[in-house]
């Protein structure tokens, strides 16, 4: 009797180091997977910030520019600026060739778009700001093609120049969608400045392809 308790103790003792062992094991596996998750959801937490951030610079950059762009009906912008540090021109000819490009202001109310501190050539088509500082400067183009059934416009690239501060590429695919493209620049200007815009197509030309009028704009207000 005594052999058989004392044989019936050592295997006892014997499972208890493996159930010892069991017990060590899930602790480590439980604590991995708490460290896991508290890593995934710190991350979660920095890409939520990451693209909140993101989301607020977007806003307030695409916020700014209509702030200070006229719309296709001539409507002055944000009245909280000043209107003699603003100017805003709109295309007058659909004509994709090489050439400068030709603009007007338009009106509004007993006024126009152009204010007091710019100087616009309506001869030559050149814009020029009347005092120094950081302007920003943007461009809008808006183009059609005028294929009808069976016909399809080429493809080829429209660049257009405002004098030495922007440069804005429109990549037309073939085929009969429109087109759109924003261009813009931060830049420091001086009386002394010239923007003149000059158009510029490829060898064979832009077949079927047209600039919109509306839409199609170049606008430019003084920053500080």
């Amino acid at each position: 009797m005594c052999a058989l308790l004392g044989h019936r103790a050592k295997d006892m003792d014997m499972e208890c180091p493996e159930k010892k062992c069991r017990g060590r094991r899930q602790c480590v596996d439980a604590c991995m997977m708490v460290s896991i998750l508290v890593l995934y959801a710190a991350f979660a937490a920095l890409l939520t910030v990451c693209v909140t951030v993101l989301m607020e610079q977007r806003s307030r950059m695409n916020s700014s520019t209509q702030q200070f762009q006229f719309g296709p009906t001539g409507h002055a912008p944000n009245p909280a600026y000043k209107m003699q540090n603003f100017a805003f021109l709109e295309a007058v000819s659909s004509k994709l060739v090489n050439s400068t490009m030709q603009w007007a202001p338009v009106h509004y109310g007993a006024g126009m778009s152009v204010g007091s501190n710019f100087h616009f050539d309506s001869s030559q088509h050149f814009l020029q700001p009347q005092r120094e500082g950081t302007y920003f400067l943007y461009l809008d183009l808006n183009l059609t093609c005028t294929c009808a059934f069976g016909c399809h416009c080429s493809a080829g690239r429209l660049s257009v120049q405002v004098g030495d501060k922007l440069s804005c590429q429109v990549e037309l695919p073939e085929g009969s969608m429109p087109e759109s493209k924003r261009c813009w620049t931060v830049s420091w200007m001086d009386s002394n400045t010239r923007l003149l815009t000059h158009m510029s197509v490829p060898k064979n030309g832009l077949q079927n392809w047209k600039l919109e009028l509306s839409g199609s704009n170049l606008g430019m207000f003084l920053v500080d």
